[in-house]
C-alpha cells in the first residue's frame, strides 16, 4: 500500500459547498545560491462538514481524485484562524 501525502497550509477562501482552498508553503534550497526559498502553492480540499474557516491552519491528506483538481481531504484543523 502506498503512503498518502499530508500536507499542512492555510484556508485562503471557501470555494463552493465542501470545499475549501489553502496554500502550502514549502522551504526549498537553491540549487545555485545554497539558500532557502519559498514556494507556494494552492490545493483544493474536500471538506465533507464545512467546519474550516478563513485563516485557519489545517491538515490534509492524499484520498481518490474527488474532482478534478480535487484529491485532497481535510483531517485536522490545526489552529483556529483570527476571523
Amino acid at each position: 500500500m502506498a503512503l498518502k501525502r499530508e500536507i499542512q497550509g492555510v484556508v485562503l477562501k471557501k470555494a463552493g459547498d465542501k470545499t475549501a482552498t489553502i496554500l502550502v508553503e514549502k522551504r526549498v534550497m537553491h540549487p545555485r545560491y545554497r539558500k532557502f526559498v519559498k514556494r507556494f502553492k494552492k490545493y483544493l480540499i474536500h471538506d465533507e462538514s464545512n467546519v474550516a474557516n478563513i485563516g485557519d491552519t489545517i491538515s490534509a491528506v492524499e484520498c481518490r481524485p474527488l474532482s478534478k483538481r480535487k484529491s485532497f481531504r481535510l483531517s485536522a484543523i490545526v489552529k483556529k484562524g483570527v476571523e
